[in-house]
């Protein structure tokens, strides 16, 4: 239960949460990932500052917060759905996808498809997966091109399988999906991340191969 936010962002440090003490030892892994994630943001926002004197301007400074913020969100929610079990939080809500969502089709694809074992257990570890990346790619500014046009898709998914859910609010995830988007369309990584370093060592219009076509469509 929510308290107050400074508060709760000290019980989340302490990993001290009701979803972090769940997981045991194991907590302090995700924990111990989360601070190097967070200290390789910095090490490239600082990094990306000295060495381009151009970031240096509001604009950057608040994208950069905007989605290393934004990355924190993804990582804490990664908690809630550990252990890999179908007695975590995330079967429960994608439960209530079958019943919540705003098209049959979208409801009985989740019933038949997503919900029986081992369909969960596999689909279990690729949400992981997919939300550990989105919290990577913002926290380090690396690839956010790519990992926000993703992440308007996979919001999407949640808005419409909980659109008829009376405790969510349908416009929190158009909210989330459109920071995503923003994202994408800015380049957020080019603002004191990694994407900025990449991109001064591998300028698009001068870099050929598989190698500059990746840079070219993730940063």
């Amino acid at each position: 239960m929510r308290t107050d936010p400074l508060s709760d962002t000290l019980t989340f440090l302490a990993a001290a949460a009701g979803d972090q003490l769940a997981l045991g030892p194991w907590r302090w892994v995700l924990m111990a990932l989360l601070a190097a994630l967070v200290l390789g943001g910095l090490l490239a926002a600082a990094y990306a500052w000295a060495a381009d004197p151009a970031q240096r301007t509001g604009r950057d400074l608040g994208l950069f917060a905007a989605r290393f913020l934004v990355g924190l969100m993804w990582f804490e929610n990664l908690f809630w759905k550990l252990p890999v079990s179908t007695g975590n939080g995330l079967h429960y809500w994608t439960g209530l996808e079958t019943k919540d969502a705003a098209f049959r089709i979208h409801a009985t694809l989740i019933e038949t498809l997503a919900l029986p074992d081992p369909n969960f257990l596999v689909l279990n570890v690729a949400v992981l997966a997919i939300e550990l990346a989105f919290a990577a790619s913002l926290i380090l500014g690396l690839g956010v091109r790519l990992a926000g046009a993703v992440g308007v898709l996979f919001v999407a998914q949640l808005w419409l399988g909980l659109y008829r859910n009376a405790q969510e609010w349908p416009w929190s995830y158009v909210f989330l999906m459109l920071l995503m988007g923003l994202f994408a369309l800015l380049a957020a990584g080019r603002s004191l991340g990694l994407d900025a370093t990449l991109r001064r060592s591998h300028p698009p219009d001068m870099t050929d191969g598989a190698l500059g076509t990746l840079v070219r469509i993730a940063t």
